[in-house]
């Protein structure tokens, strides 16, 4: 007989509301800045110090009626979540973030399954967008095992705009990578 400890949790998936804006603050910024995020494997910390996110770019999500901000659940526990915005043909990915210490066992997968499918469900959309930061080659690679591809179009980083970080190296871009969706 199988116990309710035996099982892995399904993960649930909703749209974020304006009560979840500073857990999700929390969320991105520990997968990407500081030292908590050296504990996944999404960090940037060696890319850029200060923040990922703020409360003001998160709501701006979360009220936007082109986006939607998808959070991931565990057990009723806020694990993850994505930004998807409906752009005509395509929707846009981002905001990705899975909590560090559950990066690595296979969570990311089931989320970009989850948001590809919404996507194309809900808006009919037939190709999915992203940007990632050019020198990220591990994340990048990554992407493309999900099957996006890289363009070779690239995009200046925000320098000089700290709500985006602030950049340890000179030379950051980043390259639009694309998926078509089935």
């Amino acid at each position: 007989m199988e116990t309710a400890g035996s099982r892995a949790a399904e993960p649930t998936f909703r749209t974020a509301t304006t009560a979840d804006v500073p857990e999700l603050v929390a969320l991105v910024e520990s997968a990407y800045r500081g030292d908590d995020s050296r504990v996944g494997w999404t960090t940037e910390a060696d890319l850029l110090d200060g923040q990922r996110t703020d409360p003001d770019g998160v709501l701006a999500v979360v009220t936007d009626a082109n986006s939607r901000l998808l959070v991931v659940e565990l057990d009723g526990a806020l694990v993850a979540c994505c930004q998807l915005e409906h752009r005509g043909d395509h929707a846009y990915f981002g905001m990705f973030a899975v909590r560090p210490t559950m990066q690595g066992a296979g969570l990311g997968k089931v989320i970009i399954a989850e948001a590809e499918r919404l996507v194309r469900a809900e808006w009919g959309v037939g190709e999915m967008h992203m940007t990632v930061i050019r020198q990220r080659d591990d994340l990048i690679a990554w992407y493309e095992r999900r099957g996006y591809r890289r363009t070779g179009k690239m995009s200046p980083f925000p320098y000089g705009d700290e709500r985006f970080g602030v950049p340890q190296r000179d030379d950051l871009e980043f390259e639009l990578l694309v998926k078509e969706l089935p």
